[in-house]
């Protein structure tokens, strides 16, 4: 689901034209609830009136793509659904065939791996992750969803947004607080400029109704899917206004449907700063690798002792702010948790070069893709409570939750004045649906364990695996074998683990996925190896880097 450093945005190609400019609208302009309930009535039936044409396939435009043996090619849907012979966009799409015969085949896996604004196109390459051949029966799709990646029109408002030598995300005073509000409401003026029809047209219910398409093009009676963070909620609202679509459904990092997105991002906020003191204390636990202490207390010290120093003394090209940016990752995941701890002891002895190359410089025509989509469809699924509510709530949680409090509101407050009209969410309900399976970790930060427990309430067939007193999010197919062969099993078979009675629990319980082997520093200064991708600790490798990416997109 949501949580995105803007640091790890891969930069995309620039805007591709094809949407004609029209005025935006101001901010008091956006609809109540009830006025764009009725402009978008009936949900169920979005894109019923639309088939699309055949999808031409050909090459792939990645090599990974092409080893992998797949085919690639876009599908045409209709910006507005409920004009569905207006003006059209193009979702870029991959297959990878399955390696049955055909007989043996169980149709179209359909893969999202979350944000919203992550792209998706690289992930019909998962099914040969899944143990036992679990993957072999089925096509599986990758896709870009509107406007992300190698769709067309691709968003993006301003490329430099997070350009890095940002100030503090904590308001240190009024200055700070009217930088960040000035800076949010700028992105979100830039974003109404570069394209305001397709910001009114970018919901999560278009995306299902894009999800529909795909389905039709692809001439199946039904879908399976594989959603990770954001994807599970796709899949819920999918599920819902589709159940006579579902087959097989696995959901990954289960978003609560209840907190769509405010509180969501709370939720977040709370998870958060636990995770990163876990982290610490690993690092704790490790000393004689890493040399920072025993006392994960004092580990944090050093973390909150350099975010003070740039605080008070940001560097030209390195602010508070690309440090606290830096650290977000390791409380999402905890696959490079020894590349973060050697970050932390490199800056500990002087040298943030380590910090700065893990940061990067994401700037550029189109780097911001993954944020703006994120944004696009997060400010128009609901509409977010006013500046003076935020910031109550803000110091009110800082104040004990430091760690992603005040980032995460600056990164959402361009939903301030979002020049595009809010919607009301589908009232997730998933009592037609047929079995899915569920995976979530205990302390997951990102989408927090309360989310599985309700979404497993509201699909009364499905089955929850539970990560135990894991922090990673979205880690299936990492290889812990407790996991990954019962996603097999249910792909294979469709036989999901019994379900136990109550609605306050995990079906299965397995390990969650393992921390890294820790590796010396040869000295304070010592650099991190900032070339260790994202998930190198994983079996999906280079893949697991992009669903690594695409999930920090929300945040």
């Amino acid at each position: 689901m949501k949580r995105t450093s803007l640091t790890l945005i891969a930069a995309a190609a620039a805007i591709s034209a094809g949407i004609g400019v029209v005025s935006a609208p101001s901010a008091t302009a956006r609809t109540t609830p009830t006025a764009q309930q009725a402009a978008h009535a009936g949900q169920s039936s979005l894109g019923a009136d639309y088939t699309p044409p055949p999808i031409e396939w050909g090459e792939c435009p990645t090599a990974s793509l092409q080893r992998a043996g797949a085919v690639c090619g876009m599908l045409t849907v209709p910006l507005d659904y409920s004009r569905p012979k207006g003006t059209k966009i193009q979702l870029a799409v991959s297959k990878v065939a399955h390696k049955t015969s055909d007989a043996d085949a169980q149709g179209a896996m359909l893969v999202n791996p979350g944000g919203p604004g992550g792209s998706g196109l690289g992930l019909a390459r998962l099914g040969q992750f899944v143990p036992k051949q679990g993957g072999d029966p089925y096509d599986w799709i990758g896709f870009d969803p509107r406007g992300v990646g190698r769709s067309t029109p691709q968003l993006s408002c301003d490329g430099d947004y997070a350009a890095p030598g940002r100030p503090a995300y904590v308001p240190e005073g009024p200055a700070t607080e009217r930088f960040w509000l000035s800076k949010a409401a700028a992105y979100a003026a830039d974003c109404g400029r570069a394209q305001p029809e397709f910001l009114r047209n970018n919901r999560t219910t278009d995306t299902v109704a894009d999800m529909e398409s795909l389905r039709k093009a692809l001439g199946e009676r039904k879908i399976n899917f594989y959603g990770f963070s954001y994807g599970t909620y796709l899949g819920q609202v999918y599920a819902t206004l589709h159940p006579e679509r579902v087959r097989r459904f696995v959901f990954d990092g289960v978003v609560d449907p209840r907190n769509v997105w405010y509180e969501a991002n709370l939720n977040q906020e709370r998870q958060f700063d636990a995770n990163i003191d876990t982290f610490f204390n690993w690092v704790a636990e490790n000393d004689d690798a890493y040399g920072l202490g025993t006392d994960g207390r004092k580990v944090r010290a050093i973390y909150y002792d350099i975010l003070e120093q740039l605080t008070d003394d940001p560097e030209e090209n390195f602010g508070a702010a690309d440090w606290n940016d830096v650290f977000v990752s390791a409380a999402y995941y905890v696959y490079d948790w020894d590349s973060f701890a050697h970050i932390l002891a490199a800056a500990a002895g002087g040298d943030l070069g380590p910090a700065k190359e893990w940061y990067g410089n994401p700037t550029g025509p189109g780097a911001d893709n993954g944020f703006a989509s994120y944004l696009s469809v997060q400010c128009t699924d609901v509409q977010w409570p006013s500046w003076r509510k935020q910031r109550h709530d803000a110091y009110k949680l800082a104040a004990t939750k430091p760690f992603l409090t005040w980032n995460n509101t600056w990164y959402n407050a361009p939903c301030l004045t979002w020049p595009a009209p809010a919607g009301t969410p589908v009232k997730v309900d998933g009592r037609k649906a047929p079995g899915i399976l569920m995976i979530e970790e205990t302390y997951d930060a990102a989408t927090p364990w309360a989310g599985a427990i309700e979404v497993r309430k509201r699909f009364p067939r499905s089955a929850l695996i539970e990560g135990v007193g894991g922090t990673t999010h979205s880690g299936s197919l990492s290889g812990v074998a407790c996991t990954d062969d019962r996603i097999a099993d249910y792909l294979l078979t469709g036989e999901l683990p019994q379900r136990k009675p109550g609605n306050n629990r995990s079906d299965v319980k397995c390990d969650p996925v393992p921390t890294p082997e820790p590796t010396p520093v040869e000295g304070a200064g010592a650099a991190a190896d900032s070339q260790k991708a994202a998930g190198a600790a994983s079996r999906l490798g280079s893949l697991r880097t992009q669903l690594v990416d695409a999930q920090l997109v929300s945040r």
